[in-house]
């Protein structure tokens, strides 16, 4: 073999180290999903009767959404539109579907989700938390969809105690003996998997059970605000077979154990020094519940929206949203209007995978790095939801029309408020505004194709 002229090796290293160099490194993903905290929960949204100073923090030095929606207004299509990067118009899973003994109906064992797509580019995946989009054993079992590492509740039913008799490891059930607060257990998980992983790209989706009834935490985190709440000692909470008292002070210690944990996580990345390559969100599944004895209205868990959790309007969809990327997103406040469908295009977008086609997100990876210009904005936003008698919503701009009582009457009326004028959705407009309602109606159709699970309007294809 003929030797290398010595110049050309130096060239083609010179060429390697470039182009090495001008490859984006592909950052960590950590998408920590609160469960039923309402959009006012966090302090830099205006909750005034605790403080979360961690997750404060995060809004201070990163971006802070104030037009976010969730994918659904309960657990399981929530779930399932960020893991299919559509809404409930066209996502598998449309609503809470038990499979007994344990589980949920379960996602297609061929659906596209954003664990299998991350990880077929490099990722380890790891899922910690509650799942509830397949049994045990079955197709949409956490390991059947992407994950590598999974540790949690499977089933949504079981993650009603934070004292359960099992959690699960990938496909092996392991046995709790009711003393360890399940949180926490979940937790060391995660974080060991953050360790295990550093080197590595990762994505970790921390699905947390927090604050979901039942109203159960540590009595170290409750005993602060039993002082506090003194008016409320004497009452009870029952969710599921558990009862306690005081549920405000429950509640509170419950956002405040949260809040100290993210702020382990975040100590852990700047330990490691993997804090500037890891994108942080931190958001909730859906508007507060008013289970368990919680009481929404006592910590103004909505702020000035209308609803709760199964409702369509503002208070049951719209939810916090914080990014957090050291030198990489710029410290501010957005009003882009983007929902939890959007999150697998935006991680795919910024990790270099291949987004996938019909599919209803948006990447706000513009957003998230000060590329406004670049932003592409939705014609409009859709929810459907099954159950309290069918509803759909739709939001077009400033626009939010709403149809209630479907089961009744498919072809009832819309109701249409300006958000901009009326947050709280507290004025009907559609009669003034026909020309709305026209442009809007069509949309109530064709936003949405029919499924033979999950049924809006039957006979209907």
């Amino acid at each position: 073999m003929k030797r290398i002229p010595a110049f050309l090796v130096l060239l083609f290293v010179a060429f390697a180290a470039k182009a090495a160099a001008d490859l984006p490194q592909r950052p960590n993903f950590i998408y920590i999903l609160l469960d039923d905290a309402g959009y006012g929960d966090f302090s830099c949204y205006g909750q005034k009767k605790f403080k979360t100073p961690n997750i404060d923090a995060l809004a201070k030095k990163g971006l802070k959404f104030t037009q976010h929606y969730s994918g659904s207004t309960v657990c399981a299509p929530t779930r399932c539109s960020i893991m299919e990067g559509r809404h409930t118009g066209h996502t598998f899973v449309r609503g809470n579907k038990e499979i007994k003994p344990e589980g949920q109906y379960p996602i297609p064992a061929d659906l596209v989700t954003l664990p299998k797509l991350l990880q077929k580019n490099g990722y380890t995946t790891g899922m910690f938390g509650k799942w509830g989009l397949g049994a045990p054993g079955s197709e949409g079992d956490p390991v059947n969809q992407g994950w590598d590492e999974f540790f949690g509740y499977n089933c949504q039913r079981q993650a009603h105690t934070y004292y359960p008799t099992h959690l699960w490891h990938n496909d092996k059930k392991i046995p709790q003996k009711g003393k360890d607060y399940a949180h926490d257990v979940i937790m060391a998980e995660a974080m060991k998997f953050l360790r295990e992983n550093k080197k590595n790209p990762f994505f970790a989706y921390m699905s947390v059970t927090i604050p979901h009834a039942a109203m159960q935490v540590p009595e170290e985190d409750a005993a602060p605000f039993r002082e506090k709440f003194k008016e409320h000692e004497d009452k009870t909470g029952k969710y599921a077979g558990t009862q306690v008292t005081n549920p405000a002070a429950m509640f509170a210690g419950m956002m405040t154990r949260l809040d100290r944990d993210i702020g382990r996580v975040i100590d852990l990345l700047e330990l490691m020094g993997i804090a500037e390559n890891t994108l942080v969100m931190i958001t909730s599944d859906n508007g507060p519940h008013k289970e368990g004895g919680h009481m929404p209205d006592f910590f103004n868990s909505n702020g000035k929206l209308k609803g709760y959790k199964r409702d369509l309007y503002e208070g049951g969809v719209r939810t916090p949203l914080i990014a957090w990327w050291p030198g990489t997103i710029k410290r501010g406040t957005t009003r882009h209007i983007s929902a939890h469908w959007d999150v697998l295009p935006t991680l795919c977008e910024l990790s270099g995978t291949k987004v996938p086609h019909k599919i209803d997100g948006i990447s706000f990876a513009p957003t998230l790095l000060g590329n406004k210009r670049e932003q592409q904005e939705h014609d409009y936003l859709y929810w459907e939801f099954h159950e309290r008698g069918k509803k759909q919503a739709i939001r077009m701009g400033k626009w939010k029309a709403i149809r209630l009582d479907l089961a009744k009457n498919p072809n009832g009326p819309i109701e249409l408020y300006d958000l901009n004028k009326d947050i709280g959705e507290e004025k009907n407009i559609a009669e003034k505004h026909p020309d709305i309602i026209e442009k809007i109606k069509p949309l109530f159709e064709s936003a949405r194709t029919e499924s033979e699970i999950f049924t809006l309007f039957p006979g209907k294809k």
